[in-house]
């Protein structure tokens, strides 16, 4: 089974507007709720690619209550815990000339709350894939990824981290089975601008030496690149499309190549699906569905 973990899930208010005019009344031409969280998209897409999959994390308050119902709607099952205070945050996701985005707090967890889902995280077994995606929120520790990881150290879960900095790097001993920086947030964790695939690739090759069994860095309108545990190296370049949305694509490729993965074995198809994942994402208003993926792949998935 796959496990998506979302500290903090949401619910994104998207709206549409020609031009954001600060200091004066903006009337939407469009709006929509969609469902949000780095870990909450990956389980929807793989949903899509009709992988099963466990959405985990916290929730509270009447908002809570809707990211559940919505994602029952869409056949995502939850193991979410209920937060007793606070609310599920409310994110504002400004489309006009440039994307502009408010995101909200959320409700605060404790020390009782993290060790809940660790007790949930105590049953996964080998084999089982646990997604831990996003920043930590400001009332958890700081290193909380890490702790989770090495409480299953010795259960062999296939661990992947979708995270940035600190965060990412401090888990590298516990050998993840995939990260997935972008090329800026590689560069950023090496203090320098890369240009071109030699420079990811050495930094890329940097994290393997460290602990990741595989790298899978995205680099927008580049394409991507991986680095499998058996020392292949894989390129494809990207997808042609009018980009409309930035949110969630990253989370998208993560959700294709664990369903490339799983069902095939083989890493350089498990990198053109997530690929494929990512590109119908960003060309869509939302995430991903299966008849775009399916376009772009040029078969079925």
């Amino acid at each position: 089974m796959i496990y998506t973990v979302t500290f903090n899930p949401a619910l994104d208010y998207v709206v549409r507007l020609p031009a954001l005019e600060l200091g004066l009344v903006n009337r939407t031409e469009s709006e929509e709720v969609q469902l949000g969280g780095k870990g909450v998209n990956v389980s929807c897409v793989l949903r899509q690619l009709g992988q099963e999959s466990v959405a985990l994390g916290f929730v509270a308050g009447f908002t809570g209550k809707a990211i559940e119902d919505g994602l029952a709607q869409r056949g995502v099952r939850t193991e979410f815990i209920r937060l007793p205070g606070g609310l599920s945050r409310i994110n504002v996701k400004i489309k006009a000339a440039a994307e502009t985005e408010i995101n909200g707090l959320g409700p605060a967890m404790d020390g009782a709350a993290l060790e809940a889902l660790c007790k949930k995280l105590d049953g996964l077994r080998q084999g089982d894939v646990l997604v831990l995606a996003g920043s930590i929120p400001r009332s958890l520790p700081g290193d909380t990824y890490e702790k989770i990881l090495a409480r299953l150290e010795k259960k062999q879960v296939l661990c992947v981290v979708d995270a940035t900095r600190e965060l990412l790097v401090n888990v590298l001993k516990y050998r993840p089975f995939l990260i997935k920086p972008n090329d800026h947030e590689l560069g950023e964790i090496f203090g320098r601008t890369l240009s071109g695939d030699g420079e990811v690739r050495q930094c890329a090759e940097e994290l393997q030496r460290r602990g990741a069994r595989n790298v899978l860095v995205s680099m927008a309108g580049r394409g991507a690149l991986l680095l499998d545990e058996l020392g292949g190296v894989h390129r494809v370049d990207a997808h042609r499309g009018s980009v409309k949305n930035s949110v969630g694509a990253g989370d998208s490729m993560v959700a294709g190549f664990l369903a490339g993965y799983l069902t095939t074995r083989d890493y350089a198809y498990a990198l053109r699906l997530g690929s494929a994942c990512g590109s119908a994402t960003a060309f869509s208003d939302g995430l991903a569905t299966r008849a775009e993926i399916e376009a772009l792949m040029g078969e079925d998935v």
